[in-house]
C-alpha cells in the first residue's frame, strides 16, 4: 500500500460514512499533505493502524489494558514507515496478542465489488498525551475487523498490564471511550453479516 492506496481507501470510507466525512478529510489532508505520514517523528500527527479482533467462533472480543493510558483498547501501533496501515494493524495485533493467524473481514457495500484496495471499518482521530521526550500529538487511526484462528493462545507484551476476551454482549458495559464503542459497534454489524443476518462482504485469509 502506498500513501496513493490509503487516500483510495479514505474516499471509499468516506462514501460509506458521510457522517464522518470532517474527520475523513482531515485524515486526508495528513497522509496528502505529509509524506512522512507513516512516520512517528511526523508531527503534530501520524498515520496509526489497529484491529477489532474477534474470536474464531466471533462471540468473544480481544482488548487489552494499555499500561501507560491505563484503559481498555483495541490492540495497534505506529506505522514506523510501513505504508500499508493493515499489514501494520496485524503485525501489531500479532505483536500484542501473541497470536499469528488471522482473517480479515473487509466491509463492502452491497451491490458493489469488493475494492482492490481494503477499506477499514473504521477511522479515528485521537489525542495522546505528552511524556517526556514526545509532545502532544495526535493518531490519525486505520482501523481493521480480524478473526483469530482457533488454539492459539494469548501472550501479553509488555504494553500491557492486561489482554483478555470480553463476551460481545458486554460490548457497552466494558467501560470504553465512545472511539472503541464506535468500532465495536461497527464490527457487530460486520460480524451479523458474516453470520448470513445481513449482505455478503469479502472474508480473505492473511496468513504470516
Amino acid at each position: 500500500m502506498s500513501r496513493r492506496s490509503v487516500l483510495e481507501a479514505l474516499s471509499v470510507y468516506a462514501e460509506c460514512h458521510p457522517e464522518e466525512q470532517a474527520m475523513v478529510t482531515r485524515v486526508r489532508h495528513l497522509v496528502m499533505e505529509r509524506e512522512d505520514c507513516f512516520q512517528r517523528a511526523c508531527w503534530p500527527g501520524h498515520i496509526t493502524a489497529s484491529s477489532w479482533i474477534f474470536s474464531h467462533d466471533l462471540d468473544h472480543f480481544l482488548l487489552t489494558h494499555h499500561r501507560k493510558l491505563g484503559r481498555w483498547l483495541q490492540l495497534g501501533g505506529h506505522a514506523d514507515g510501513d505504508g500499508s496501515p493493515l499489514r501494520v494493524a496485524l503485525r501489531e495485533a500479532r505483536e500484542e496478542s501473541g497470536m499469528a493467524e488471522f482473517d480479515v473481514l473487509e466491509p463492502v457495500r452491497e451491490g458493489e465489488r469488493p475494492s482492490a484496495v481494503l477499506t477499514p471499518a473504521d477511522v479515528d482521530i485521537h489525542r495522546i498525551p505528552a511524556r517526556p521526550g514526545e509532545p502532544e500529538h495526535e493518531h490519525h487511526d486505520l482501523r481493521f475487523v480480524l478473526i483469530a484462528a482457533a488454539g492459539q493462545p494469548l501472550v501479553m507484551s509488555e504494553e500491557s498490564s492486561d489482554l483478555a476476551w470480553f463476551p460481545v454482549e458486554q460490548l457497552e458495559t466494558v467501560g470504553a471511550d465512545e472511539s472503541l464503542l464506535r468500532l465495536g459497534r461497527k464490527a457487530l454489524a460486520m460480524r451479523a453479516v458474516r453470520r448470513g443476518l445481513a449482505p455478503p462482504v469479502q472474508l480473505g485469509k492473511i496468513g504470516n
